[in-house]
Parts: C-alpha cells; sequence; structure tokens
C-alpha cells in the first residue's frame, strides 16, 4: 500500500463472499485453497460458489487492520471481507480470516461491536455456508463467531460438519 487508499474490488456483487489474497509466498498452497474456495458444496455438492476473489499483488502484505482500514473508506458495502493469508497457505486443511468490516465508530455501544466485529478463521465449505447465512440475514456474524470460539482450534467448519 504505497500511502494511498487500495483500489476497492470493483465489479462485484455485494453479495459475493469477497476473498482478498494477501500472501504471495506459496503458489501452489494458494492453487490448493483456490480450488477449494471454487468446489460446489452443500449436503450434496448442489450449490455454486457465490465469491469475489481479489488476486492483485497490490494487497500483498497487508494486515488485517489495513483491510478493515480499507474497508472502512467504503462506507456503502458492509459485511465480510475473507482473507487468504500467510496461515491460510500453511494451515491444513486451509482456513481463511473472516473479518468483520464493521467498525467500532459504526456501532452504537461497545456490546454491538463486541456482538458484530472482530475475526476468526473458517474452512472454505464453511465459508460458503456462512456467506449464504449472511446474505439472507438468516444469521448474523456473532452467531459464527461464537460456533467458532467452540472449536478447540477456533475454526468454523460449517453446520453440517
Amino acid at each position: 500500500m504505497m500511502g494511498g487508499r487500495m483500489e476497492w474490488p470493483a465489479g462485484r456483487d455485494k453479495d459475493a463472499a469477497l476473498i482478498i489474497r494477501t500472501h504471495y509466498g506459496d503458489e501452489q498452497a494458494w492453487s490448493a485453497l483456490r480450488e477449494a474456495l471454487l468446489m460446489t458444496w452443500g449436503e450434496e455438492d448442489d450449490f455454486e460458489p457465490y465469491v469475489h476473489i481479489v488476486d492483485d499483488p497490490e494487497w500483498a502484505g497487508l494486515t488485517s487492520a489495513q483491510v478493515l482500514s480499507e474497508a472502512s473508506a467504503h462506507a456503502e458495502w458492509l459485511g465480510v471481507a475473507y482473507i487468504a493469508d500467510r496461515a491460510s497457505m500453511r494451515e491444513s486443511p486451509a482456513t481463511l480470516l473472516a473479518l468483520s468490516l464493521m467498525t467500532r465508530e459504526r456501532c452504537d455501544s461497545d456490546e454491538e461491536f463486541e456482538e458484530r466485529g472482530g475475526s476468526f478463521r473458517v474452512v472454505p465449505y464453511g465459508m460458503h455456508e456462512m456467506n449464504a447465512n449472511l446474505m439472507i440475514a438468516n444469521l448474523d456474524f456473532g452467531d459464527f463467531a461464537d460456533v467458532a470460539r467452540d472449536d478447540p482450534e477456533e475454526v468454523f467448519r460449517g453446520f453440517a460438519g
């Protein structure tokens, strides 16, 4: 990030899961993760992935705080970004960092921010399930964060698995 704002991903349906690659040190791991993200999912693999992948070296090395800062400049879009970071490329199974784009400034209270902000790790299957539920407002970010906190590795793996 060369002193200015990043170009925010354009042409993305606001309901598509926004996946931002920030680690460029392992092409083989990225290829495997990308393949997992593009697989059909659901009980009978009957759902197509609904994703927008940002694979642009301009985002290389950004921390979750920097991604959140970039997102906060785009007030018309609130939600979640899924970050393919260094840990994503090293973990097995691979996970993404699910990052709530809710900032404290947008919340009425600390309690609201605690419920709607923060981050946790999620496997690709869980990311699809999470995005589908967020898209229809069936559940909110905090519901998934709670499930992740109950996992021994603090990862949301989906409700079915």
